[in-house]
């Protein structure tokens, strides 16, 4: 009895030292969250900004590089808004971020339009122009002076239409999409020149009973953007080729424009934070594996920094024994899910005896094998390899709400201990 006493002791213990380190968790977030890294994108030197923090925070833990520097370098594309978009729809002008984005494959262009609002009835059963008296008006009408607006709902049905619809779309002076939430991203490919600006816009936000639209958009798309990973490692006790392997992507959606960013703290400064605090712990408490801590950045542009990785590997991705990447760890209300837990489910069943154990997480949910993060392109390659990620909580994702200062941490301190345990027990 005397010995699971004491082992309840460490376990309270040790929970308890993890759970003071949420105000170091909470400064890591508001810095990467910080106007200085501006969304940690492409502009204003974000990213740059962002992997430099992070490498002078490695050197300070003792965290080691593999040569004479934490970065790998590589190139990319990107299509970048370095001018402050404006929109104003009659009389009222519009806030971007808050009302409006643009999207990420959008053109410059500027102007105004009267507005051409898109009949749905257009996407009917039969899409010829001739039996199609809806499709064939809209392919008639002259839209050179005209600002399109539809339902960015109908976009599924777009690719169903005859090429003349698409053609007849870029004769628009600028598309206007309609939707209920914002969700920015960003993109490595541009539309060419002469096809319209679009704009994204809050459905409640657009005025009734307006026919003029003001606008102006200035997109620079940059061929070989310079970016890169940040990486070190922290020896294990033990002389062994088998490494473990934690990760994290830095980077996020940057800015639209001078002023407003994307800060990202849920996605994935969370992530970042936790990488950090298990460089904290394992410097302290060494695993017998070498521990490696993988920063990638361009993530949100396609998972380019852990594609390069992976093609490019400082050290054989056959010796990880283990990966596990943090994505949107900053919730946790209604659990976790673990994607490759139907792949891996051997090391799954660790995982949730753990959790069942203890009772640190509400449920572990299992999810199958997909292309949703940094993993990914490792376990394209073989290796074994979770993504976790928390569940309910704060719905703010790819909008300038994701934020430090609203980001509940509900089971961060939990989460930390399910994965310390389930790393020590590989």
């Amino acid at each position: 009895m005397q010995k699971y006493i004491f082992s309840f002791f460490l376990f309270v213990f040790s929970f308890t030292l993890s759970a003071q380190d949420l105000k170091r968790v909470q400064k890591t977030l508001d810095t990467l969250c910080h106007e200085t890294f501006f969304g940690r994108g492409y502009l204003q030197q974000g990213d740059k900004k962002a992997s430099q923090y992070l490498a002078q925070r490695f050197k300070e833990v003792g965290v080691k590089p593999f040569q004479e520097t934490y970065f790998q370098p590589f190139e990319m594309a990107i299509n970048t808004f370095p001018e402050t978009p404006t929109l104003q729809i009659g009389k009222t002008k519009l806030m971007i971020g808050k009302d409006f984005i643009i999207n990420a494959l959008s053109s410059s262009g500027f102007g105004s339009g009267k507005i051409y609002q898109l009949d749905e009835r257009i996407f009917t059963e039969n899409k010829n122009q001739s039996s199609n008296e809806f499709l064939g008006q809209f392919l008639n009408t002259n839209l050179r002076d005209k600002v399109l607006v539809f339902d960015g709902d109908l976009e599924s049905k777009f690719s169903e239409m005859p090429r003349s619809f698409f053609k007849k779309m870029a004769e628009a002076k600028a598309h206007i999409k309609l939707k209920t939430k914002l969700t920015a991203s960003v993109a490595t490919q541009c539309y060419p020149d002469f096809y319209p600006p679009i704009f994204e816009v809050l459905r409640t936000k657009f005025p009734k009973k307006v026919q003029k639209i003001i606008f102006s958009v200035r997109s620079e798309f940059i061929s070989n953007y310079g970016s890169q990973n940040v990486i070190g490692y922290l020896d294990g006790t033990r002389h062994s080729d088998s490494v473990l392997v934690i990760t994290a992507h830095y980077d996020h959606l940057g800015g639209q424009g001078k002023t407003v960013y994307f800060a990202g703290a849920n996605d994935n400064a969370s992530g970042v934070s936790m990488l950090l605090e298990f460089a904290e712990y394992y410097k302290k408490n060494p695993l017998k594996y070498k521990v490696v801590f993988l920063l990638f950045g361009a993530e949100e542009a396609g998972l380019i920094g852990s594609k390069f990785y992976t093609e490019n590997p400082i050290f054989p991705l056959s010796n990880i024994k283990f990966l596990v990447n943090l994505d949107l760890v900053g919730t946790g209300d209604e659990g976790a899910t673990v994607v490759n837990a139907s792949i891996h489910q051997k090391e799954f069943k660790i995982l949730t005896k753990i959790n069942e154990n203890q009772q640190l997480l509400p449920k572990i949910q299992m999810r199958g094998r997909a292309a949703n993060s940094d993993h990914y392109f490792f376990s394209q390659q073989g290796v074994p390899a979770f993504f976790i990620y928390t569940l309910g909580g704060i719905q703010a994702y790819h909008d300038i709400y994701d934020q430090s200062g609203t980001l509940p941490l509900t089971k961060y301190t939990e989460l930390f201990q399910l994965i310390r345990q389930f790393l020590e027990q590989l």
